[in-house]
């Protein structure tokens, strides 16, 4: 890609908005790095982690990069053999915990999400959990070594505390003794020897080692002859102290060294994910979206933004570039964002393909590009003594002579500068030529001519950007498919022109252009009702499928729960067999023992005969709950409105049409309607006594399996609503009547999100927070119908 486009189109102010999320400078330096990429796999690839990596800031939050740095001077130092600082080897001990800690991080269960791109990337982090633990056991801080870190480094300490202790004793006792003497009533250090300030006159009296002399040479710190010793003591053990902490780092950058590859391995991968993870924030920064990329140079933007313009004034536009169409011409006022669109359309190009998401709306999607190039702006140069059309032209002869049919130009206000007859007419040659060769272009410009070239030239569309001429005021909207028009007299007129001078100009203009203005006004009118309803159809399409996912996600649920239930009630049921058996056998076992010891044989066959009875009514039980039980009488025709007893889902539902050829019949199950076939289907009439007796036992059955309480504790937000969801479906089922969700105080993110599921739960009669006592804002306690 062309520097002067990624300058023109400001892909560096993108780039320094980027490195403000980052946690090292080695990821910004990859950022400074980046452009677009080569190829479209390249593109699609580096897309795909950034969406990754934005998804698993939603779903897991940030990775844990907390401690990490930028250590590459220290591996250079440990990779030549070089004993390491302190706070170089605690750094590299913080980005080995950073690659343990991110391998947890991406880990998941079978049934969860993977994440292809990010998975591979980090397979390569090695953990060495030895050397962490090393380091962090030997070093405390920056500047602190443990006591731990050897048992000599230990048994030092602890002698030079004693020495220590000893000395001040020492040194105390004597400032008693020559208090007189002395400048002050204290002692002092100097040069890591324990000294008392004498005054000048009386240095006789006190007998030792002159060490310092104050600046106004009225004081003399001098070391008395009974601590020489035990200064010295000390003196030694704090070179001992010295000698065993080089020794420690020593050790600790050697093994480094032996693991220097990992490190190195482990830093570059960190570094990378470093980076990745910045694009993604950046993408959560700009509300953006991860478009889909074609090769065949057409693209389709929805609701683009401009990511370098507050958005809070930015107006979104829909661009696109549709098959069949190779240049786009618009025309519109002054300060009427021609410019921006351009610019959005090749800075958001740029950033896609450089793996970035964009601002814009789900379902876009951009074309690869090997070149873009872009003439914007007024670059008129003095020192080269070029005006603005030169300017202009220079750059247009380096479009020309190196665009081809994989380039996407961009050009402002083509043919500016210059007589407007020969410019238009130049406009026109330039953009008829890069057609041909197949480029794909977008212009801007102020001519008529360029409009009555797009419309009467095959793969040339007309654009013009919005001018309300009630408030004299540009919309910013973008309209494709519509040349824009003039507005000069209606400008004019609104501003206080008389009337008359305005009729003389209009006759001025041939009839046949006031016609064609005026069709331009009327296509316009009926392109923005157009674009507003489609807008509207789209939103109700898009509400349409919203709804239609909620309903078969509920569906899946209600399926899912009722197999589980199933399930749970066979095993319970077994359980409760075998445990009968055993029993039996058991009891049994015991009459034999006693018949043994003096029962008669009768008693014994009757004994058998009982034993007989019960193992067959139990293997009928165990039998049975293997077979399908069918409710009600079977059905062989329906009306519309009847209600029926729908087995797959135990439950009563309405009848909403008649079955088709395949027996197909459409139903009403509460909120759901759903497909089923009319041999699933049973009158609902059951006998009153049995269904209360089956719904006493199956209540009975979950009271004993169902909690009164949840914890959602440590799950992420998509997790807790699965569980929360599926508890109070149990819990409903088990005829609880108040449970207890847990879900922590924290930042309050996952309490909002139960709360939220609450509000639309159909089990869910009220909810609150728990009171003192029962957990506080740490629980809500819910009442179920």
């Amino acid at each position: 890609m062309n520097d002067k486009a990624l300058k023109v189109l400001e892909f560096d102010k993108i780039k320094e908005q980027l490195k403000k999320y980052t946690a090292t400078s080695a990821a910004k330096d990859l950022i400074n790095e980046l452009e677009p990429y080569s190829n479209a796999y390249e593109v699609r690839e580096h897309l795909e982690e950034t969406r990754e990596a934005f998804q698993l800031l939603i779903k897991k939050g940030s990775p844990p990069f907390e401690g990490m740095y930028d250590v590459r001077e220290g591996i250079i130092k440990a990779e030549k053999g070089f004993s390491l600082l302190p706070v170089q080897l605690l750094r590299i001990a913080n980005l080995l915990r950073c690659a343990r800690r991110f391998k947890e991080y991406i880990s998941h269960k079978e049934e969860e999400e993977s994440f292809r791109v990010i998975e591979d990337i980090s397979e390569g982090l090695v953990p060495i959990k030895k050397l962490e633990d090393d380091i962090f056991n030997a070093i405390l801080g920056e500047d602190e070594i443990s006591d731990r870190a050897s048992a000599a480094l230990y048994n030092i300490r602890r002698s030079l505390s004693d020495k220590t202790s000893s000395i001040k004793s020492k040194v105390n006792s004597l400032v008693r003794s020559y208090a007189q003497y002395l400048q002050e009533s204290i002692y002092t250090v100097r040069g890591e020897r324990y000294v008392l300030p004498v005054k000048v006159e009386y240095k006789g009296a006190v007998p030792g080692l002159v060490h310092d002399q104050s600046s106004s040479g009225a004081t003399l710190f001098i070391e008395p002859m009974s601590l020489v010793d035990l200064n010295n003591e000390i003196k030694e053990l704090k070179l001992k102290e010295k000698a065993e902490i080089e020794r420690i780092l020593q050790e600790l950058s050697r093994k480094v060294y032996d693991n220097i590859d990992i490190v190195k391995n482990n830093a570059n991968i960190l570094w990378k994910l470093d980076f990745i993870f910045a694009k993604a924030k950046y993408a959560g920064s700009i509300d953006g979206i991860c478009p889909k990329v074609n090769e065949n140079g057409h693209f389709n933007i929805f609701k683009a933004k401009h990511p370098l313009i507050d958005p809070k004034v930015v107006v979104a536009n829909d661009i696109y570039l549709r098959e069949g169409i190779t240049s786009l011409v618009i025309t519109g006022p002054n300060t009427g964002g021609k410019t921006v669109t351009l610019k959005t359309v090749g800075l958001l190009h740029i950033m896609a393909m450089s793996g970035l998401m964009i601002p814009a709306g789900e379902g876009s999607e951009i074309s690869f590009f090997k070149e873009i190039f872009a003439d914007i702006g007024d670059e008129q140069s003095i020192e080269q003594s070029l005006s603005t059309f030169s300017s202009h032209m220079t750059n247009i002869v380096k479009i020309i002579d190196n665009a081809d049919e994989k380039s996407l130009a961009l050009f402002d206000e083509l043919g500016a500068g210059t007589d407007p007859t020969e410019g238009a007419a130049l406009a026109v040659s330039i953009l008829e030529n890069l057609r041909k060769r197949g480029t794909k272009l977008i212009a801007t410009t102020h001519y008529s001519e360029l409009k009555a070239y797009a419309l009467k030239t095959d793969g040339v569309e007309n654009a013009s950007v919005e001018f309300d001429v009630g408030t004299l005021r540009p919309t910013y909207k973008l309209l494709i498919g519509v040349p824009g028009k003039s507005n000069a007299f209606e400008i004019s007129k609104r501003l206080g022109l008389p009337d008359y001078i305005i009729d003389d100009a209009r006759k001025g203009i041939s009839e046949e252009t006031l016609k064609f203005e005026d069709l331009i006004q009327s296509l316009q009118d009926k392109n923005i009702k157009a674009q507003k309803y489609q807008m509207e159809a789209e939103n109700a399409r898009e509400e349409a499928i919203k709804l239609k996912e909620k309903y078969n996600e509920k569906l899946d649920k209600f399926q899912n729960i009722r197999e589980k239930a199933i399930l749970e009630a066979q095993r319970e049921a077994k359980r409760i067999v075998k445990e009968a058996k055993e029993e039996a056998d058991k009891i049994l076992k015991d009459i034999r023992e006693l018949e043994r010891m003096g029962y008669s044989s009768d008693v014994r066959q009757k004994l058998e005969e009982n034993r007989k009875k019960l193992k067959e009514k139990l293997d009928n039980v165990e039998e049975a709950m293997y077979k399908r039980e069918d409710e009600g009488q079977g059905l062989d025709k329906v009306y519309e409105g009847q209600e029926v007893y729908l087995t797959k889902f135990n439950t009563k539902a309405i009848v909403l049409t008649l079955p088709d050829n395949k027996g197909d019949v459409q139903v009403q199950a509460g909120i759901m309607k759903i497909t089923v076939n009319i041999k699933d289907l049973r009158e609902s009439g059951t006998n009153k006594d049995e269904k209360k007796k089956n719904k006493k036992r199956e209540i009975n059955l979950n009271l004993r399996q169902v909690s009164s309480s949840v914890d959602l504790r440590g799950m992420d937000s998509e997790e807790a609503l699965y569980t929360a969801d599926k508890y109070l479906d149990d819990a409903y089922l088990g005829g609880l009547g108040e449970v207890t969700i847990i879900h922590g105080k924290g930042s309050g993110v996952l309490r909002k999100a139960i709360n939220d599921m609450l509000k639309k739960h159909p089990h869910v009669k009220s909810y609150r927070l728990g009171e003192y006592g029962e957990g506080g804002s740490g629980v809500t306690v819910v009442e179920l119908k």
